[in-house]
Protein backbone atom coordinates (compact mmCIF):
# COMPACT_ATOMS: atom_id res chain seq x y z
CA UNK A 1 0.00 0.00 0.00
CA UNK A 2 1.43 3.10 -0.86
CA UNK A 3 0.96 6.25 1.29
CA UNK A 4 0.78 10.03 -0.05
CA UNK A 5 4.21 11.15 0.88
CA UNK A 6 5.60 8.00 -0.77
CA UNK A 7 7.84 9.01 -3.98
CA UNK A 8 5.70 8.32 -6.81
CA UNK A 9 6.96 8.13 -10.67
CA UNK A 10 4.13 9.01 -13.55
CA UNK A 11 5.66 8.58 -17.22
CA UNK A 12 3.63 10.34 -19.99
CA UNK A 13 2.82 12.70 -17.00
CA UNK A 14 1.68 15.82 -19.07
CA UNK A 15 -0.72 13.44 -21.24
CA UNK A 16 -5.00 13.28 -20.90
CA UNK A 17 -4.74 10.83 -18.03
CA UNK A 18 -1.30 12.14 -16.31
CA UNK A 19 -2.61 16.06 -16.36
CA UNK A 20 -5.84 14.66 -14.58
CA UNK A 21 -4.18 12.55 -12.44
CA UNK A 22 -1.61 14.54 -10.93
CA UNK A 23 -4.46 17.25 -10.27
CA UNK A 24 -6.61 14.56 -8.54
CA UNK A 25 -3.36 13.06 -6.82
CA UNK A 26 -2.49 16.50 -5.48
CA UNK A 27 -5.82 17.51 -4.24
CA UNK A 28 -6.21 14.25 -2.38
CA UNK A 29 -2.73 15.09 -0.46
CA UNK A 30 -0.48 13.17 -2.68
CA UNK A 31 2.95 15.31 -2.03
CA UNK A 32 5.85 13.30 -3.79
CA UNK A 33 4.78 13.08 -7.52
CA UNK A 34 7.51 13.11 -10.08
CA UNK A 35 6.36 13.51 -13.59
CA UNK A 36 7.93 12.84 -16.81
CA UNK A 37 7.32 13.39 -20.39
CA UNK A 38 9.01 14.77 -23.04
CA UNK A 39 6.30 17.21 -24.94
CA UNK A 40 7.73 20.89 -24.13
CA UNK A 41 4.45 22.64 -24.44
CA UNK A 42 2.40 19.88 -22.17
CA UNK A 43 4.78 19.60 -19.52
CA UNK A 44 4.77 24.05 -19.48
CA UNK A 45 1.11 23.44 -19.09
CA UNK A 46 1.83 20.88 -16.38
CA UNK A 47 3.86 22.81 -14.36
CA UNK A 48 1.55 25.96 -14.93
CA UNK A 49 -1.53 23.97 -12.86
CA UNK A 50 1.31 21.89 -10.85
CA UNK A 51 3.58 24.34 -9.06
CA UNK A 52 6.25 22.72 -7.39
CA UNK A 53 5.83 19.69 -8.79
CA UNK A 54 8.78 17.72 -9.47
CA UNK A 55 9.17 17.21 -13.37
CA UNK A 56 11.53 15.59 -15.56
CA UNK A 57 11.54 16.30 -19.32
CA UNK A 58 13.26 13.27 -21.15
CA UNK A 59 12.66 10.94 -23.87
CA UNK A 60 12.14 7.75 -22.41
CA UNK A 61 13.23 5.43 -25.58
CA UNK A 62 16.67 7.18 -25.27
CA UNK A 63 18.60 5.91 -21.80
CA UNK A 64 19.61 8.64 -19.58
CA UNK A 65 19.97 10.03 -16.41
CA UNK A 66 16.38 10.43 -15.96
CA UNK A 67 16.68 7.12 -14.61
CA UNK A 68 17.88 8.76 -11.45
CA UNK A 69 14.16 10.12 -10.51
CA UNK A 70 13.30 6.26 -9.45
CA UNK A 71 15.80 6.38 -6.67
CA UNK A 72 13.66 6.39 -3.65
CA UNK A 73 10.41 5.54 -5.45
CA UNK A 74 8.02 3.04 -4.11
CA UNK A 75 5.17 3.14 -6.87
CA UNK A 76 5.59 3.90 -10.68
CA UNK A 77 2.50 4.82 -12.64
CA UNK A 78 3.20 3.48 -16.63
CA UNK A 79 1.29 6.34 -18.65
CA UNK A 80 3.35 6.90 -21.69
CA UNK A 81 2.26 5.80 -25.17
CA UNK A 82 2.45 6.39 -28.53
CA UNK A 83 -1.44 7.06 -29.54
CA UNK A 84 -1.30 8.21 -33.00
CA UNK A 85 0.65 8.85 -36.01
CA UNK A 86 1.68 7.28 -39.47
CA UNK A 87 5.26 5.44 -38.30
CA UNK A 88 5.86 2.21 -36.74
CA UNK A 89 9.09 3.31 -35.75
CA UNK A 90 7.50 5.87 -33.15
CA UNK A 91 5.17 3.25 -31.51
CA UNK A 92 8.02 1.08 -31.49
CA UNK A 93 10.38 3.78 -29.97
CA UNK A 94 7.67 4.91 -27.34
CA UNK A 95 5.34 2.01 -26.52
CA UNK A 96 8.31 -0.68 -26.45
CA UNK A 97 11.69 0.56 -26.37
CA UNK A 98 10.94 3.29 -23.83
CA UNK A 99 8.88 0.46 -21.58
CA UNK A 100 12.39 -1.63 -21.65
CA UNK A 101 14.31 1.49 -20.57
CA UNK A 102 11.67 1.93 -17.84
CA UNK A 103 11.80 -1.42 -16.37
CA UNK A 104 15.38 -1.77 -16.29
CA UNK A 105 15.25 1.70 -13.96
CA UNK A 106 12.77 0.17 -11.72
CA UNK A 107 14.90 -2.79 -11.45
CA UNK A 108 17.60 -0.92 -10.56
CA UNK A 109 16.24 1.01 -7.83
CA UNK A 110 13.65 -1.67 -6.47
CA UNK A 111 10.42 0.35 -7.43
CA UNK A 112 8.53 -2.86 -6.58
CA UNK A 113 4.66 -1.66 -7.87
CA UNK A 114 3.43 -0.53 -11.00
CA UNK A 115 0.15 0.45 -12.35
CA UNK A 116 0.65 0.04 -15.64
CA UNK A 117 -1.73 1.49 -18.17
CA UNK A 118 -2.48 -0.51 -21.30
CA UNK A 119 -5.35 -0.39 -23.43
CA UNK A 120 -8.70 -2.19 -24.47
CA UNK A 121 -7.57 -2.70 -27.72
CA UNK A 122 -5.52 -5.62 -26.06
CA UNK A 123 -9.06 -7.42 -27.20
CA UNK A 124 -10.33 -5.70 -30.52
CA UNK A 125 -10.20 -6.68 -33.55
CA UNK A 126 -7.85 -3.64 -34.58
CA UNK A 127 -5.20 -4.41 -36.37
CA UNK A 128 -2.15 -1.21 -36.39
CA UNK A 129 0.70 -0.40 -34.81
CA UNK A 130 -0.61 1.08 -31.85
CA UNK A 131 -2.53 -2.14 -31.00
CA UNK A 132 0.32 -4.32 -31.60
CA UNK A 133 2.81 -2.33 -30.05
CA UNK A 134 0.08 -2.06 -27.17
CA UNK A 135 0.19 -5.85 -26.57
CA UNK A 136 4.31 -5.95 -26.59
CA UNK A 137 4.09 -3.11 -23.84
CA UNK A 138 1.71 -5.44 -21.30
CA UNK A 139 3.45 -8.25 -22.07
CA UNK A 140 6.70 -6.60 -21.01
CA UNK A 141 4.81 -5.47 -17.88
CA UNK A 142 3.81 -8.97 -17.02
CA UNK A 143 6.48 -10.76 -17.33
CA UNK A 144 9.49 -8.32 -16.18
CA UNK A 145 8.83 -10.25 -12.66
CA UNK A 146 8.17 -6.54 -10.76
CA UNK A 147 4.59 -6.64 -9.08
CA UNK A 148 2.03 -4.83 -11.16
CA UNK A 149 -1.59 -3.90 -11.69
CA UNK A 150 -2.56 -3.54 -15.11
CA UNK A 151 -5.89 -1.42 -16.08
CA UNK A 152 -7.59 -1.65 -19.85
CA UNK A 153 -9.54 1.37 -20.68
CA UNK A 154 -11.75 2.01 -23.53
CA UNK A 155 -11.95 5.21 -25.21
CA UNK A 156 -11.65 7.82 -22.76
CA UNK A 157 -12.62 11.65 -22.79
CA UNK A 158 -12.20 14.49 -20.15
CA UNK A 159 -10.65 18.22 -19.71
CA UNK A 160 -7.05 17.66 -21.68
CA UNK A 161 -8.17 15.14 -24.33
CA UNK A 162 -5.94 16.23 -27.22
CA UNK A 163 -7.27 13.72 -29.56
CA UNK A 164 -10.61 11.82 -29.79
CA UNK A 165 -13.55 13.78 -28.07
CA UNK A 166 -11.34 16.56 -27.41
CA UNK A 167 -10.04 17.29 -31.09
CA UNK A 168 -13.74 16.45 -32.31
CA UNK A 169 -15.11 18.88 -29.92
CA UNK A 170 -12.79 22.30 -31.15
CA UNK A 171 -13.08 21.12 -35.12
CA UNK A 172 -16.59 21.00 -34.39
CA UNK A 173 -16.64 25.17 -32.97
CA UNK A 174 -14.54 25.78 -35.89
CA UNK A 175 -16.55 23.96 -38.75
CA UNK A 176 -19.90 24.86 -40.39
CA UNK A 177 -19.94 21.07 -41.29
CA UNK A 178 -18.87 18.24 -39.27
CA UNK A 179 -18.48 14.67 -41.56
CA UNK A 180 -19.41 11.46 -39.74
CA UNK A 181 -18.48 8.57 -41.93
CA UNK A 182 -21.44 6.34 -42.51
CA UNK A 183 -24.77 6.04 -40.13
CA UNK A 184 -22.39 7.04 -37.70
CA UNK A 185 -24.08 4.00 -35.47
CA UNK A 186 -20.56 2.91 -34.25
CA UNK A 187 -20.91 1.08 -30.51
CA UNK A 188 -18.77 3.03 -28.14
CA UNK A 189 -18.34 2.28 -24.33
CA UNK A 190 -16.35 5.99 -23.36
CA UNK A 191 -14.95 6.05 -20.20
CA UNK A 192 -14.59 9.32 -17.90
CA UNK A 193 -10.91 10.29 -17.25
CA UNK A 194 -11.53 11.21 -13.83
CA UNK A 195 -13.24 8.18 -13.04
CA UNK A 196 -10.35 6.21 -14.84
CA UNK A 197 -7.72 8.26 -12.54
CA UNK A 198 -9.55 7.43 -9.62
CA UNK A 199 -9.49 3.92 -10.46
CA UNK A 200 -5.57 4.07 -10.57
CA UNK A 201 -5.62 5.88 -7.27
CA UNK A 202 -7.28 2.98 -5.88
CA UNK A 203 -4.35 0.44 -6.85
CA UNK A 204 -2.10 2.69 -5.60
CA UNK A 205 -3.99 1.93 -1.97
CA UNK A 206 -3.92 -2.04 -1.92
CA UNK A 207 -0.65 -4.09 -3.18
CA UNK A 208 0.13 -4.65 -6.44
CA UNK A 209 -1.83 -8.11 -7.25
CA UNK A 210 -0.22 -9.03 -10.54
CA UNK A 211 -4.02 -8.53 -11.94
CA UNK A 212 -5.57 -7.29 -15.29
CA UNK A 213 -8.67 -5.40 -15.28
CA UNK A 214 -10.70 -4.14 -18.06
CA UNK A 215 -12.03 -0.90 -17.21
CA UNK A 216 -14.78 -0.28 -19.81
CA UNK A 217 -17.00 2.73 -19.83
CA UNK A 218 -20.36 1.27 -18.07
CA UNK A 219 -22.34 3.06 -20.46
CA UNK A 220 -22.96 1.91 -24.50
CA UNK A 221 -23.13 4.76 -26.23
CA UNK A 222 -23.32 4.98 -30.27
CA UNK A 223 -20.59 7.50 -31.98
CA UNK A 224 -23.69 9.32 -33.45
CA UNK A 225 -24.86 10.56 -30.20
CA UNK A 226 -21.61 11.50 -28.71
CA UNK A 227 -21.18 13.71 -31.32
CA UNK A 228 -25.02 15.38 -30.99
CA UNK A 229 -24.24 15.60 -27.22
CA UNK A 230 -20.92 17.37 -27.45
CA UNK A 231 -22.78 19.71 -29.75
CA UNK A 232 -25.46 20.67 -27.48
CA UNK A 233 -22.81 21.19 -24.55
CA UNK A 234 -20.92 23.38 -26.15
CA UNK A 235 -23.81 25.17 -28.29
CA UNK A 236 -21.75 24.53 -31.67
CA UNK A 237 -24.03 25.36 -34.88
CA UNK A 238 -22.05 22.65 -37.01
CA UNK A 239 -24.15 20.45 -39.29
CA UNK A 240 -23.82 16.87 -39.00
CA UNK A 241 -22.92 15.88 -42.45
CA UNK A 242 -23.15 11.96 -42.94
CA UNK A 243 -20.39 11.03 -45.77
CA UNK A 244 -19.61 7.63 -47.37
CA UNK A 245 -17.37 5.62 -45.28
CA UNK A 246 -15.13 5.13 -48.85
CA UNK A 247 -14.78 8.76 -49.51
CA UNK A 248 -14.86 9.75 -45.75
CA UNK A 249 -11.19 6.61 -45.40
CA UNK A 250 -9.82 8.75 -49.36
CA UNK A 251 -10.10 12.20 -47.34
CA UNK A 252 -8.13 11.07 -44.65
CA UNK A 253 -5.47 9.44 -46.83
CA UNK A 254 -4.92 12.79 -48.57
CA UNK A 255 -4.52 14.86 -45.55
CA UNK A 256 -2.12 12.01 -44.45
CA UNK A 257 -0.02 12.98 -47.27
CA UNK A 258 0.38 16.86 -45.96
CA UNK A 259 0.39 16.39 -42.61
CA UNK A 260 2.62 14.39 -40.74
CA UNK A 261 0.88 13.64 -37.51
CA UNK A 262 -2.87 14.11 -38.21
CA UNK A 263 -5.57 13.71 -35.08
CA UNK A 264 -7.78 11.27 -36.66
CA UNK A 265 -6.27 8.68 -39.46
CA UNK A 266 -7.16 5.90 -41.42
CA UNK A 267 -6.37 3.23 -39.57
CA UNK A 268 -8.46 4.54 -36.34
CA UNK A 269 -11.05 4.84 -38.73
CA UNK A 270 -10.96 1.74 -39.70
CA UNK A 271 -11.30 0.75 -35.50
CA UNK A 272 -13.98 2.83 -35.77
CA UNK A 273 -16.35 0.85 -37.54
CA UNK A 274 -15.05 -2.04 -36.10
CA UNK A 275 -17.96 -4.29 -33.86
CA UNK A 276 -16.03 -4.28 -30.74
CA UNK A 277 -17.83 -4.96 -27.71
CA UNK A 278 -15.54 -5.02 -24.42
CA UNK A 279 -15.85 -7.24 -21.40
CA UNK A 280 -17.72 -4.82 -18.57
CA UNK A 281 -17.11 -5.50 -15.10
CA UNK A 282 -18.13 -4.02 -11.81
CA UNK A 283 -14.99 -1.82 -11.90
CA UNK A 284 -16.83 1.04 -9.85
CA UNK A 285 -17.71 -1.86 -6.67
CA UNK A 286 -13.92 -3.27 -6.87
CA UNK A 287 -12.14 0.07 -6.85
CA UNK A 288 -14.96 1.82 -4.78
CA UNK A 289 -15.28 4.80 -7.10
CA UNK A 290 -18.67 6.42 -8.36
CA UNK A 291 -19.00 6.45 -11.71
CA UNK A 292 -20.28 9.60 -13.45
CA UNK A 293 -23.03 9.67 -15.92
CA UNK A 294 -22.06 10.08 -19.72
CA UNK A 295 -24.40 13.05 -20.08
CA UNK A 296 -22.81 14.92 -16.54
CA UNK A 297 -19.10 13.63 -17.36
CA UNK A 298 -19.58 15.05 -21.28
CA UNK A 299 -20.83 18.35 -19.28
CA UNK A 300 -18.22 18.81 -16.89
CA UNK A 301 -15.75 17.79 -19.71
CA UNK A 302 -16.83 21.16 -21.92
CA UNK A 303 -18.68 23.78 -19.43
CA UNK A 304 -15.68 23.82 -16.90
CA UNK A 305 -13.85 27.75 -17.29
CA UNK A 306 -10.58 26.60 -16.01
CA UNK A 307 -9.80 23.72 -18.07
CA UNK A 308 -12.36 23.25 -21.01
CA UNK A 309 -10.07 25.79 -23.26
CA UNK A 310 -6.67 24.23 -22.92
CA UNK A 311 -5.49 22.53 -25.54
CA UNK A 312 -2.46 19.54 -25.45
CA UNK A 313 -0.10 19.28 -28.26
CA UNK A 314 -0.19 16.46 -30.26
Amino acid sequence: MIVPNDRIIITGAAGLVGQNLILMMRERGFTNLVAIDKKKKNIEILRKLNPGLEIVEADLSIPGDWAKAFQGASALIQLHAQIGGEQYNEFKANNITATRHVLDACRTHNVMHIVHISSSVINSMAVDYYTETKQEQEKLVVISGIPFTVLRPTLMFGWFDRKHLGWLSRFMQKSPLFPVPGNGRYLRQPLYVRDFCAVIISCLNQPANNQIYNITGLENVDYIDIIYAIRRVLGAQAYILHIPYTLFWLLLRIYALVNRDPPFTTRQLEALVLPDKFEVIPWNTIFQVQSTPFLKAISETYSNPTYASIVLEF
